[in-house]
């Protein structure tokens, strides 16, 4: 298996351990803390997730080739109102971006995906997307972050899934997901 292969498997399990650990702080908070306004481009925490939520099934949907069921879906979407549905549609995505990558081969890799937009369909290869995709979801993630921190939550770590010296540091991730190391990794 090429590197690449590797790399985006790896990084759709860590996008999934990375959801859980900030769903597991959210879950600490009042259930108004939610929807309460916080400093942000998305200004509280239900619509930073939700927009999380919206553009990883966009992307999802154009990477199955679903472009203009995409961009509807996109305009259809109903935010989630707690975090417990949030969680769990965002576990549904996150799955299946898990599966849409185990099965991705090199051909996949360099497929070209068309991603429907209001006023034009852009094309581009399928690693870029997802690429693209991993980048969306790290920085608003971070937005998340900021928030749980003026909530006065301690924000989780979320950067401790790639590498192999982080792996004492995701073990509960892990075990909490039924994965191990190889599952992660993608390595003997």
């Amino acid at each position: 298996m090429s590197l690449m292969l590797q790399h985006v498997r790896a990084a759709a399990r860590a996008n999934r351990l990375a959801n859980e650990r900030l769903h597991v702080a959210i879950a600490t908070l009042p259930a108004e803390a939610f929807h309460a306004p916080r400093a942000g481009f998305f200004p509280s925490l239900a619509k930073t997730l939700n927009h999380i939520l919206v553009i990883d099934r966009y992307y999802l949907d154009s990477l199955l080739g679903q472009g203009p069921l995409a961009r509807s879906g996109f305009y259809a979407f109903v935010p989630a109102d707690d975090l417990a549905s949030l969680r769990r549609r965002q576990r549904e995505v996150d799955e299946e971006l898990i599966v849409f990558c185990d099965r991705l081969d090199e051909a996949g890799l360099v497929q070209v995906v068309h991603i429907d937009r209001p006023d034009r369909v852009d094309r581009d290869l399928a690693h870029r997307v997802l690429a693209h995709l991993a980048m969306h979801q790290t920085h608003h993630r971070g937005q998340v972050h900021a928030m749980l921190s003026s909530a006065g939550v301690k924000p989780p770590q979320l950067d401790e899934f790639l590498m192999v010296s982080d792996a004492p540091f995701r073990v509960g991730d892990l075990a909490a997901a039924g994965w191990s190391e190889q599952d992660l990794l993608g390595v003997p």
